[in-house]
């Protein structure tokens, strides 16, 4: 995944949406009635990447979105299904969390790249990865 960008839906001006600071704004959960923390990025999947062979805006790939759920300890609130089904390179995420400084951190990769590096465990003999943010 590379070229992270921050993404602002119109939905952030409705009203149930209050700016926190850049790009953050806290809203109710789409899970249950409380409050999290939102942001929104675009990125481009990068398909000669390990485990975004068949990624695409339509087709948001496990192993790099996981990464980032576990790395930043985020979860997915909107996949903007419309703009990523209309876009060629472009994916569109909101991610939420309960916690702001998790998303603060998640904002770090704006301008940045993000990707899993495979390995082989020495004693298992088991394919794993470990994420890459450069």
């Amino acid at each position: 995944m590379k070229n992270f960008q921050n993404f602002t839906p119109e939905k952030y001006s409705q009203p149930g949406f209050q700016k926190i600071e850049e790009g953050i704004y806290r809203t109710k959960s789409p899970y249950n009635k409380d409050d999290i923390f939102v942001t929104s990025l675009t990125f481009e999947m990068e398909p000669e990447c390990y485990g975004e062979e068949d990624a695409s805006p339509q087709n948001l790939t496990q192993v790099p979105i996981e990464g980032i759920l576990d790395e930043f300890s985020v979860f997915v609130t909107d996949f903007y299904e419309s703009q990523n089904n209309a876009s060629e390179t472009t994916c569109y995420q909101e991610f939420g969390s309960h916690h702001l400084d998790a998303l603060q951190k998640l904002r770090t990769l704006i301008g940045k790249r993000f990707y899993a590096v495979p390995y082989i465990d020495e004693e298992d003999g088991d394919e794993y990865y470990n994420m890459h943010m450069e």
